[in-house]
């Protein structure tokens, strides 16, 4: 028996303090709720967990991220259901300008509204807007570039979801013409005389009492009804088409039965039962296409006038506008032109949507300018001869073009509706893992921590009888 060196109370403190520290540690998880507390408790379960973290994380803003996405295209889904509204209204107003009973002052009528539609198109384009971000100027559409020689030789560039990035040339080989007829007839020529003259179906008669102003005038009022433009009044009379390529033209014919005095050139229907109205036309631009650059050998193009369209498979699309004149050999900036065109397609400008937890992870969602520009529906004139089958034919492409955007937004947004779920999805199981590695079991911790209870309990009593044995050694001394 010694009592110095109390060993039974030295092996009972040293299981004392182990209990304790195991129920220091089951306390702790009680009250967090997690078996891992410290690093130390699990290190690759640590390290697990915090890379678990950041995912459910990454993937909850993804989830917010994508339903913004979805207000955005909502939103740009809106204000085209609005233009398609009016180019509807639009075409409603040019059915009713082709009906032959109206007179030109109802199809004024007509006009007005329609320039005043289109006016609203052009603000709606324009201010459509979500957290200041413009949404249908063009700025969210991928951004075509060209050369800086020919940068103002072609405008209205769009393409198709399907061209992809890269370098695309073209040569313009020839320019688009317009329509034109010189009568070599001067305006003073005509005074004092009588006759009519139908300019692509508008009508002007001359009499002799009218000056050479009101002639002129006359002329002039005429030619814009029949989508012509006259030269200068001291000029001899030329008749120009305002438009460009093989539909426009120019239809003289005399209609009197006073001599010819718009020119020999100019058949008289009057004089000549037989004879047919003058017709001249213009050209379409023609190009060819560098298949050596991004353009496949199979690429086709279709013209209208200074208009291209450059189609191949798999739904590519290319269209723009050239410039007047433009071709090779004309005079661009002081040279020579070659009429090459390099057209540099970006991804630039494009929206992308962070779809995901992790770099890359995006969806790119293009939303083409739908001003009235694009649309190609600034030149709708339902006051001339042609104007209203010509505006029909514009709004039946306009529509046609909203509804084909209209068609990838809402792909775009059941694409993101699927996407939210498959987030919350995988936020939902991650979760669940990240629970089975961190979370404690309750049940499971309170039955170690009654067991570490009532050993703490018995080893304090334990301890209490070890330390009363040295009291022992005195009954030897007694």
């Amino acid at each position: 028996m010694k009592i110095n060196n109390n060993i039974s109370a030295v092996i009972t403190n040293k299981q004392l303090l182990g209990t304790e520290s195991k129920l220091s540690a089951s306390m702790e998880r009680l009250a967090s709720g997690l078996k891992l507390n410290h690093a130390s408790d699990n290190p690759s379960g640590m390290a697990i967990s915090n890379k678990m973290k950041a995912q459910i994380n990454g993937l909850d803003q993804a989830s917010r991220n994508s339903s913004d996405g979805t207000s955005v295209i909502q939103t740009v889904d809106g204000a085209l259901g609005e233009v398609t509204d009016m180019m509807q209204r639009m075409r409603e107003l040019a059915v009713q300008a082709a009906n032959g009973t109206n007179s030109l002052s109802e199809k004024e009528s007509c006009q007005r509204e329609i320039a005043s539609l289109r006016d609203e198109i052009n603000r709606v384009s324009q201010t459509t807007e979500y957290n200041t971000k413009s949404l249908l100027d063009g700025s969210l559409d991928a951004r075509v570039y060209a050369d800086k020689d020919n940068v103002n030789q072609v405008s209205r560039i769009a393409v198709s979801d399907s061209v992809a990035e890269g370098t695309y040339r073209l040569t313009v080989e020839k320019a688009a013409t317009k329509a034109e007829y010189a009568t070599g007839v001067k305006v003073d020529d005509l005074v004092g005389k009588n006759g009519t003259l139908s300019i692509n179906g508008s009508t002007v008669a001359i009499d002799a009492q009218m000056t050479k102003n009101e002639i002129y005038t006359a002329l002039r009022d005429a030619a814009e009804i029949g989508e012509c433009r006259i030269g200068g009044i001291d000029d001899p009379i030329t008749f120009t088409s305002q438009f460009y390529g093989a539909h426009s033209s120019v239809e003289l014919l005399q209609t009197s039965e006073d001599d010819k005095i718009f020119g020999e050139g100019i058949p008289n229907a009057a004089k000549e039962p037989d004879a047919t109205a003058l017709v001249k036309v213009g050209t379409d631009a023609k190009v060819k296409l560098d298949t050596t650059s991004a353009f496949d050998v199979r690429a086709s193009v279709a013209y209208d006038g200074n208009k291209l369209t450059i189609t191949d498979v798999d739904g590519f699309q290319m269209t723009m506008l050239l410039a007047e004149g433009f071709e090779t050999g004309a005079t661009v900036n002081g040279a020579v032109s070659t009429g090459k065109i390099t057209l540099e397609v970006t991804d630039i400008g494009i929206m992308d949507i962070q779809v995901g937890a992790n770099e890359g992870q995006t969806m790119q969602i293009r939303i083409p300018a739908t001003d009235v520009e694009s649309l190609y529906l600034d030149e709708i004139d339902v006051t001339t001869v042609n104007g209203a089958t010509r505006a029909l034919q514009r709004l039946d492409d306009a529509i046609a073009t909203v509804s084909q955007i209209r068609s990838q937004i809402g792909a775009y947004e059941n694409r993101l509706d699927y996407t939210v779920n498959s987030l919350d999805e995988t936020e939902e199981n991650m979760t669940a893992a990240l629970s089975r590695i961190e979370d404690v079991d309750m049940a499971e911790e309170m039955t170690e921590y009654t067991k570490y209870n009532v050993l703490q309990q018995a080893g304090t009593s334990a301890l209490a009888q070890a330390n009363e044995l040295p009291t022992l050694a005195l009954q030897l001394l007694q």
